[in-house]
């Protein structure tokens, strides 16, 4: 298996970097020939092209074999002769590399997905089926969430982007490593040690909320740094391609878990997780180091901001505060954190449909296993054809805010189908059949992650770097958190009061969350900038610096 994820994600990796480098429509392989000069040529030219504001000194002794550490935590080496290799530019080696980073970093989350919904819906291990514990735990995701969002806002304050990717990428791997061998160690122990079984129950509804709250931290900095780098030209035209690569390693890994956690159990899935995770960050000090040597290091923007603040203590305002003022200062990033909460609502309610349906319809661990990860494996497959086929045509003459409005007009037919007793139903239990809500899932997952992905990134690259770095972790990790934490705590008190909810009563509540994200999608659609305004709106910032 994972022969075959190295082999297939290289050749997708050369094959859109080779059409980002030479499309005639993209200007990040305009450079080339500028790329093939001399290098005492293009070190002078990418100094003294950098704004006064931003430039610095370079490091004499680049020149040499040493490898000596900048701001931000990246090796200034020279990485001339790796771009030559390529034939790339780079702007795009380094957009490649940040790409290849964020794909292994879903890999990992792909295989850490269906491991942990497995542990947690075990009934010897887990939570069994029951209908109260899923939206119990998913309430606890927002503190979660909050708790990983302050420590990265701490380092990213004090030590940069690069060092903040670093610190979150290596404790959340570590995580995964450390939970899965403690899992391997208490299984062995459930049924002669009459405490085991709490502790590994205990463990596993941890592990399961961590994994909920860690995936958006660290996919949030990969999107950052590339809409830093790119101009919103680009990003229309290459996000969803760059998103693709990413479904590529998830369908991968999705379509294999099944046969990997039966060749290393559930527990070993957990660990090789942490191991590609790990494995992520190499690549993403690669794309930082790149920018650094060549003049669009975004570090440069955080220290520069840093020195300009220090001295009316800016600095000193806490992440609330910090937020709060963004959403003043830029309403398109409150509408769009509405907007998150609504569509993260949905998906909750119809995760939690699939889940509970799924669990009691397939009751060994293994094959549920091994359905889960074909079902996300199909997601992937479906995204990668919106976001290598159709997303790249059809974003040069569809606005996004078309796009926005289109997805909840789709999910709002697909739920009110699901809760109409005569067409979603299983006739045996009137209950919504696992196919009709696996259906509704898997069209609210695959926009999720191409359509949506893809505008919700393209909203970022016009604005200013706290925005794109404090305002997007905040709207990713605590609105897309938070919108999952309402719907369960919402589910968890309904239960409390009224007892189990019927997965028929379920599907209604998803025909009304489906309105609710038309809304704050159609509110917000009326604040994203057309494709011309938002590229007018960046040059404008890069002029300001």
């Amino acid at each position: 298996m994972m022969r075959s994820i190295t082999l297939l994600t290289a050749l997708t990796v050369v094959a859109s970097a080779h059409q980002l480098h030479h499309s005639p429509s993209s200007s990040l392989g305009l450079h080339l020939r500028e790329n093939q000069k001399p290098l005492a040529d293009r070190k002078r030219k990418s100094i003294s092209s950098r704004r006064p504001n931003e430039a610095f000194t370079a490091n004499e002794n680049s020149r040499s074999t040493c490898v000596s550490e900048i701001r931000g935590g990246a090796p200034n080496e020279d990485v001339t002769a790796t771009s030559n290799f390529f034939q790339l530019t780079p702007l795009a080696l380094a957009a490649l590399a940040i790409s290849t980073s964020m794909s292994l970093h879903y890999l990992a989350y792909s295989l850490a997905r269906p491991a942990t919904m497995t542990l947690f819906t075990s009934s010897r291990l887990g939570f069994g089926n029951s209908r109260s514990a899923y939206p119990f735990a998913m309430t606890f995701i927002s503190p979660m969430s909050l708790v990983l969002l302050l420590g990265y806002g701490a380092v990213l304050g004090k030590f940069g982007p690069l060092r903040a990717l670093k610190a979150t990428t290596v404790g959340c791997a570590s995580v995964l490593l450390v939970s899965g061998l403690l899992i391997a160690k208490l299984d062995g122990m459930v049924e002669s040690h009459p405490n085991a079984k709490m502790i590994t129950k205990y463990l596993i509804g941890t592990l399961f909320v961590f994994r909920e709250s860690y995936v958006q931290l660290i996919t949030s900095q990969h999107w950052s740094f590339l809409s830093s780098i790119l101009t919103p030209s680009q990003s229309s035209r290459w996000f969803a391609p760059i998103s693709g690569l990413t479904s590529v390693t998830s369908a991968v890994a999705a379509m294999g878990v099944g046969r990997l956690s039966q060749v290393l159990g559930l527990s070993g899935v957990l660990v090789v997780a942490g191991l590609v995770l790990g494995v992520s960050l190499i690549l993403g000090d690669v794309a930082y180091g790149i920018a650094e040597r060549n003049g669009f290091n975004p570090a440069d923007e955080h220290f520069k901001k840093s020195k300009n603040t220090t001295t009316n203590n800016h600095n000193s305002d806490d992440l609330i505060t910090k937020a709060k003022d963004i959403f003043t200062r830029v309403p398109t990033l409150w509408a769009l954190f509405c907007e998150i909460l609504a569509c993260q609502g949905l998906s909750t309610l119809l995760n939690v449909l699939c889940v509970t349906k799924v669990s009691e319809v397939i009751t060994d661990d293994n094959k549920r296993a091994g359905w889960m990860g074909r079902f996300f494996a199909t997601i992937n497959v479906l995204s990668c054809v919106l976001q290598f086929g159709v997303l790249p045509a059809t974003s040069t003459w569809i606005e996004p805010s078309t796009l926005w409005k289109g997805m909840p007009l789709i999910m709002l037919a697909v739920t009110v189908f699901l809760a109409s007793p005569k067409f979603g139903s299983n006739l045996a239990t009137s209950e919504p059949s696992l196919n009709a809500i696996a259906l509704a899932f898997l069209l609210m997952k695959t926009m999720e992650f191409s359509v949506r992905r893809m505008l919700d990134e393209m909203v970022y690259v016009p604005l200013d770097y706290e925005s794109r770095y404090l305002g997007k972790e905040v709207i990713g990790v605590l609105g897309y958190r938070f919108g999952k934490s309402a719907a369960s705590l919402l589910l968890s008190a309904l239960t409390s009061s009224f007892g189990v909810i019927g997965l028929r009563e379920l599907s209604y509540f998803t025909t009304g969350a489906a309105a609710l994200w038309l809304g704050s999608a159609w509110r917000l659609s009326n604040l994203v900038p057309t494709r011309e305004e938002a590229e007018e709106a960046y040059k404008i910032m890069k002029k300001r610096g």
